[in-house]
């Protein structure tokens, strides 16, 4: 059987290398003038390859796809993946969070690895040639043209991405393709990306806070709380926890999310009052400003301290009880009012994509169309920061390429 596999990225190197070891003739087409470039930049240039977890621990970092991705998962799990690229001959280290790279700490030797694994199974590789458009005869894929003429085959594996990075090629060709061949595409949100707040946060850009809680609501329900660090920035916030938020609100209203920050999470309101009193008694001499800073860093002390409207220069003897009130709410309860996600130029993946109730969870072939396959970004999954993103596209990829072998 003869197989194009569209995209050369994470999912579509792994479905090129599955299908061609199961003995098909397989083409890779990649617009780009080299393969995996979503993949050098991925990890800071150190490609966090995946986590080194269990399944179950997996799926609970999975935000949208958990039930679909179970068999890929389980079929071509993390540590299948890892002995995979070790047997390719890139050793791999496990680092804090079970999170894995190439020893070397570059993401290259990945793509190296995935492009040396395709060329041995006999994957014949076309670069800078871009698909035009799918054909479609008698139910089967026939004919694909592309930017250097048409391409024939039996069946075609879509691994184009999504629209994170766009400079790395990640365009969206692959909705439209979906499109036009007759699926639903869920609309695409940018998500693990920084949230624009209202407000001047300009005396805080660069401030890094770490052990705080971070929580949010929707009409009046908890959606996340949790403990970490936040990064503000100009436009509002990033770091770990906001990653890991914006996948939780991406298909929400953001605007309409309540944010709420708590600095000392380890002290309840009674023991933290208890030190702000201790505080100002010991040092009441001293200016505010002086005194914050045995709680939080000395800008983000000042910016809490005018949130509370309390003077920086004020002497802490002076500080009222009411100030005080308000001093302990903002450590406690401070608010983040949110106005929309950063854009999908900076998201480190895509949700939304082609809906899953027309895509086979086994085989990854599409339940509209014979010998269409879809895997990674292109599909509306995607998962938390960790690893998790890239083991999704290299399982389906491999599920992808596997089942395309079996006919």
């Amino acid at each position: 059987m003869k197989v194009a596999v569209i995209g050369g990225g994470a999912s579509g190197l792994m479905a090129a290398y599955a299908a061609a070891e199961s003995g098909n003739e397989v083409i890779l087409v990649e617009k780009n003038e080299k393969l995996g470039k979503k993949l050098y930049i991925t990890g800071k240039g150190r490609c966090n390859v995946t986590n080194d977890c269990s399944a179950e621990v997996f799926f609970q970092n999975v935000v949208r796809g958990e039930k679909f991705l179970r068999g890929a998962i389980y079929r071509f799990p993390p540590q299948s993946l890892m002995e995979f690229l070790e047997g390719e001959g890139l050793p791999l280290k496990v680092e804090r969070g079970n999170r894995v790279f190439p020893v070397s700490d570059h993401a290259s030797d990945v793509t190296k690895t995935l492009e040396r694994a395709c060329k041995r199974a006999g994957v014949r590789i076309e670069l800078d040639t871009e698909v035009l458009n799918l054909g479609v005869l008698h139910s089967t894929m026939r004919g694909i043209m592309t930017s250097k003429g048409q391409i024939l085959c039996d069946a075609v594996i879509l691994a184009t991405g999504g629209l994170s990075y766009p400079s790395t090629g990640s365009t969206g060709d692959g909705y439209k393709f979906a499109r036009d061949l007759g699926h639903t595409v869920v609309p695409c949100r940018p998500s693990l990306t920084g949230i624009e707040l209202k407000g001047n946060f300009s005396a805080v850009q660069g401030v890094s806070v770490k052990n705080a809680v971070l929580t949010a609501k929707y009409q009046g329900k908890i959606l996340f709380s949790e403990l970490g660090e936040l990064l503000f920035t100009h436009y509002g916030v990033s770091g770990p926890l906001i990653l890991s938020l914006s996948a939780r609100i991406n298909r929400l209203p953001v605007g309409a999310v309540e944010m709420r920050v708590d600095f000392k999470p380890a002290l309840d309101d009674k023991t933290l009052d208890d030190r702000l009193l201790r505080d100002l008694s010991e040092r009441k001499n001293e200016q505010m400003k002086s005194v914050i800073r045995g709680l939080l860093p000395a800008s983000m002390g000042l910016f809490v301290l005018n949130f509370a409207g309390i003077a920086p220069e004020k002497r802490a003897n002076a500080v009222t009880k009411e100030e005080r009130g308000r001093l302990l709410s903002a450590l406690k309860r401070f608010p983040l009012l949110p106005v929309s996600l950063r854009g999908f130029d900076e998201a480190v993946v895509t949700s939304g994509g082609v809906d899953l109730k027309e895509v086979d969870p086994r085989t990854m072939e599409s339940k509209l169309v014979k010998g269409l396959y879809f895997c990674g970004e292109v599909l509306d999954v995607d998962a938390f920061t960790g690893g998790f993103n890239l083991q999704i596209a290299f399982s389906t990829g491999y599920a992808a390429g596997k089942s395309v072998g079996a006919k």
